[in-house]
């Protein structure tokens, strides 16, 4: 990840906090701040499909984050100080948790379609839709998954030994 081209050149990052269950991204958090990048993570609204990327100020920030219902931290409802990246400049790059992914680019995620609503907001941003990379065990990588019209593709998975 650290040497990829698409993230050694984006400024402005989205990443997920992982579960237990998913790839750990608590060092491409730290090497985000390293480099002097800026990094963004999901808020999501349990009662809908909306959710927002939020700019943290640093790797330490995080333990200043509010634990979910879902046993996720993000920053709080009441949290109204931190940048919303659409709000902003948007962003270059999102790094997409996933339950299942295929080689064509379809991901298949918890159901609530956090990630499809947000990439359809991005579209909308003058700077338009991010580049898209999905993190994944080989396990994940599946012939196919199902898909509706309001999944949006993902452009690039990562998993070990792609």
């Amino acid at each position: 990840v650290i040497d990829h081209p698409k993230y050694q050149q984006s400024k402005r990052i989205a990443i997920f906090l992982s579960m237990p269950d998913e790839v750990q991204t608590e060092e491409i958090i730290e090497d985000i701040f390293k480099r002097g990048k800026e990094c963004f993570i999901p808020r999501y609204n349990p009662q809908s499909n909306h959710m927002d990327m939020l700019k943290l100020s640093s790797a330490e920030d995080i333990s200043s984050l509010a634990l979910t219902s879902w046993n996720i931290l993000q920053p709080s409802d009441d949290d109204t100080a931190r940048e919303e990246a659409l709000a902003g400049g948007g962003l270059d790059l999102i790094f997409m948790p996933g339950l299942g992914f295929d080689k064509k680019g379809n991901r298949l995620g918890r159901g609530k379609g956090y990630y499809d609503t947000y990439l359809e907001r991005c579209m909308k941003h003058p700077r338009g839709k991010p580049y898209t990379i999905a993190l994944a065990f080989r396990e994940q990588i599946c012939e196919s998954v199902p898909v509706t019209e309001n999944d949006v593709p993902i452009d690039e998975i990562l998993y070990e030994d792609c």
